[in-house]
């Protein structure tokens, strides 16, 4: 869908209700409005290429419709980006201008100082911003949660987010009559692209509530009982949820807490979703259907549907994407990034690093990884050594493997350093801690004696661990860590 279409559609919606913020809930009409205030304060203030953190609610959608009109460069900053990678995002894109919250200022060290002021929203501006070059027909740069300190941005046009977000909405079909809640940050492309754009080109009302109100906090925060009420509150037909946030669900009306009867459609991605877990949510009445994308294709590849769903697999590809397999990887195209920031232009094929195949139906089934990124329960994608080399600067720490794939907190397996106690080493676990991001912290850790690690061959010549070898003779023992969590979630259920 070229952009002026994607306008088009919702002027022809002028008289319903776009938003609700939980406040007010303004027409189409009058979002319309907001985003040509917001094309204007962008014009008188010389803004080319814009960034942007600020919570979930109408300010983001109009400001982001706003860039997305014009043709300015978009750059979304998640509000969970830590202070080191805030920094790296606007040095990295070279924008001009910068959106915050009131309550969240300038970064220390970047350049930037407030040059207008507006209703919970402060303009700033670059005193000397230097644009990086940026792929041809860039409309945005969306970062992921960050495999390492420093993530890199991928370069997204109009054109392929709008295909997306079409290919969304045609899928699940052209009911009027359907309310959407955004559960995810809108700075995720997932809920931006799917939730967002899917929803308003079809002239839906969208929920944007603050996250805060959502019971939602950082990137993997979650208050249940909070979270419950808003869904009660809100009483969406449709919602997009990490697997946390499913089970959250799943797990209060096993408890016995009433949901909304309203769900229609619950979709479930940004990480391996179990099989056990979608059929949990289905005997309590939670209609979820899982889905499979990534950020450099937009988002959203492939998706169960009501009507055409398939129990352990991701669903058949939408419309916009072709999705083949080699060698027994994963790869796309059609529904592809024009580039990372900063490298040479993306082939027309993605090579996803995922394992996969189809079945005879055609539905698609995603069977791991190739590489030892990992993704959490909460969608946040993960470079182990990222972390291990955090712990391992630390004295108390020699080795460290760090696992968490699908699941809500990292756990770890350390090796202290000589006669270190375990005192010493949680010490410096905190420490690492408090330089990472809140998703890339390690929750749960046991600590192996240098010799038991050695004898088994978990370490290479130079001393750094052997993955896989590490999870054939350590399985208990992270088993057991993962477990507790498990039992530690459950038990904050309850008791919420």
């Amino acid at each position: 869908m070229p952009t002026t279409d994607f306008f088009a559609a919702l002027e022809r919606h002028a008289s319903r209700v776009a938003l609700n913020d939980g406040a007010v809930r303004p027409t189409y009409a009058e979002l319309l409005r907001d985003v040509d205030d917001w094309v204007d304060r962008l014009q008188r203030c010389g803004a080319r290429r814009v960034a942007y953190r600020l919570p979930n609610g109408r300010a983001w959608i109009a400001l982001d419709l706003a860039l997305l009109k014009t043709g300015r460069v978009a750059v979304p900053i998640p509000d969970f980006f830590s202070a080191h990678q805030e920094r790296h995002v606007l040095a990295a894109t070279g924008v001009d201008t910068y959106v915050v919250a009131p309550d969240h200022g300038a970064p220390a060290g970047s350049g930037f100082a407030i040059a207008a002021r507006f209703d919970r929203v402060h303009v700033l501006r670059a005193a000397s911003a230097r644009p990086t070059p940026v792929h041809a027909g860039t409309a945005k740069i969306t970062f992921t949660s960050g495999t390492t300190g420093a993530p890199k941005g991928v370069c997204l046009s109009a054109a392929h987010l709008l295909a997306t977000a079409t290919a969304v909405a045609s899928a699940l079909g052209g009911a009027e009559a359907w309310r959407h809640a955004c559960t995810l940050p809108l700075s995720l492309l997932l809920e931006n692209v799917a939730g967002a754009y899917a929803n308003l080109s079809a002239g839906h009302e969208v929920c944007v509530a603050s996250l805060s109100e959502m019971g939602i906090s950082g990137s993997s925060g979650l208050n249940v009982a909070e979270f419950v009420a808003a869904q009660l509150r809100y009483r969406p037909d449709s919602i997009i949820l990490v697997p946390q946030l499913l089970l959250a669900l799943t797990a209060a009306a096993e408890f016995g807490i009433t949901l909304p009867a309203t769900y229609r459609f619950v979709a479930v991605g940004g990480a391996c979703v179990a099989r056990s877990l979608i059929e949990r949510a289905r005997n309590v009445g939670i209609p979820a259907y899982e889905g499979y994308g990534l950020t450099e294709c937009g988002s959203v590849v492939a998706l169960n549907l009501p009507n055409d769903d398939r129990a352990g697999s991701v669903g058949k590809p939408l419309a916009h994407a072709m999705v083949d397999i080699r060698d027994g990887e994963i790869h796309v195209r059609g529904a592809t990034m024009l580039g990372y920031l900063g490298d040479p232009a993306a082939p027309d094929t993605i090579a996803t690093g995922d394992l996969g195949a189809f079945d005879a139906a055609g539905h698609l089934h995603v069977s791991g990884r190739r590489r030892n990124n990992f993704i959490t329960a909460f969608g946040r994608n993960v470079s182990p050594e990222w972390i291990e080399g955090e712990l391992q600067s630390e004295f108390a720490i020699a080795t460290a493997a760090v696992f968490g794939e699908s699941l809500p907190q990292n756990v770890a397996l350390i090796v202290p350093r000589g006669q270190c106690t375990d005192a010493a080493v949680a010490a410096a676990v905190d420490a690492a801690n408090a330089r990472l991001p809140d998703y890339a912290r390690v929750g749960l850790w046991r600590t192996v004696p240098l010799s038991d690690f050695a004898a088994v061959g978990c370490l290479t010549e130079n001393a750094r661990p052997r993955r896989d070898a590490i999870v054939r003779h350590f399985r208990d023992v992270i088993s057991g860590m993962t477990a507790t969590l498990q039992e530690d979630f459950d038990a904050s259920v309850r008791s919420a």
